[in-house]
């Protein structure tokens, strides 16, 4: 079988990743690429820079990656959609509801393939951690909290870090405890002279029960990207940061300290870090797209998944803004 021709609208910061990953995965073809501020990283090759989404499905292809700013996500993907392109849009979906539902329409409409890329799923301690807590090594899950923690970054300009970033979280806790959110609570800051948040605290539940935590900001010297599952067996820890997964034991040995003993809960057992193949996310993710197209894989992150965590999103900026926590 013939290669996916593949076209990259949007060669800039994240784009260009793409186009590095299209090349080197099996089965794709990079034969056009899309960007009307030009060639920024040099990475177009031997390949002319078209100017917009129009000439880039005139190119021929079979599938679209659009790595343009997220305002520009519903132009170029109802186009795509029209044109019966497969399509992996970069996170969010969308920049409002109406245009995520939008793009959901036309793309289950055209029966074509529509994905987000919400690369974390993809990350090997997380993949791992999901196989496990499947399998039921955790017993009953009760807690998912993540952490996500960085200085600014100078390239987000249209969003705030609920919507850049806090979104990665919102959709791998949901993937993680197999479950959509019920309820959300949020408190926001605005610390560093933008019209944007810069800090969001969220806590809410998910309809299986299973409580989540989430703490994103773009004000900590220091980078962190940690996923904590706590089950009845004890707790995985995921750095995606490193893709290291650690799990911490509960004790299995009596406790000979009155003052702990009297405590009814669980004591410090064996802790298990994994040994894990350490693959790219992005080629995976890539690899789930391609799979998805071909009918062979159902590992991609579909549109309707990206709208479900659109509306969780949302409903983090009206908690923070009203006070009032958000049902589902």
């Amino acid at each position: 079988m013939a290669d996916l021709r593949v076209g990259v609208l949007g060669i800039g910061s994240m784009g260009r990743h793409h186009v590095r990953n299209v090349r080197e995965t099996e089965g794709l073809e990079l034969v056009a690429v899309a960007d009307p501020g030009g060639d920024k990283f040099g990475v177009a090759g031997d390949l002319e820079v078209l100017p917009d989404v129009e000439s880039m499905i005139a190119a021929g292809i079979d599938a679209a990656v659009v790595a343009v700013p997220t305002v520009y996500h519903v132009d170029a993907a109802l186009k795509l959609a029209e044109a019966g392109v497969h399509t992996m849009v970069e996170k969010p979906l969308a920049a409002t509801l109406e245009q995520g539902t939008a793009m959901v329409e036309a793309f289950e409409a055209a029966g074509v393939i529509g994905a987000v890329g919400y690369v974390e799923r993809c990350n090997p301690a997380l993949l791992e951690m999901r196989r496990l807590i499947a399998e039921g090594f955790l017993g009953e899950v009760y807690q998912v909290v993540t952490r996500r923690q960085s200085p600014f970054p100078a390239r987000i300009s249209d969003v705030g870090v609920v919507k850049d970033l806090a979104t990665h979280d919102v959709d791998l806790a949901a993937w993680v405890a197999g479950s959509e959110y019920d309820s959300i609570y949020a408190q926001t800051t605005f610390r560093s002279g933008r019209e944007f948040e810069d800090m969001v605290t969220a806590s809410g539940r998910f309809k299986n029960g299973v409580l989540v935590n989430h703490l994103v900001n773009w004000l900590t010297p220091f980078k962190e990207r940690m996923t904590v599952v706590t089950g009845e067996r004890g707790a995985l820890v995921a750095d995606t940061a490193m893709s290291d997964l650690t799990f911490y034991a509960n004790g299995t040995f009596p406790v000979e300290w009155d003052q702990i003993a009297a405590f009814r809960g669980v004591s410090e057992g064996e802790v298990k870090r994994f040994a894990l193949v350490k693959r790219e996310p992005l080629r995976v993710e890539h690899e789930h797209f391609r799979d998805a197209i071909l009918g062979v894989g159902s590992e991609h992150v579909s549109m309707r998944e990206g709208l479900q965590t659109m509306h969780v999103i949302e409903g983090m900026l009206e908690s923070a803004k009203t006070g009032q926590s958000v049902k589902f």
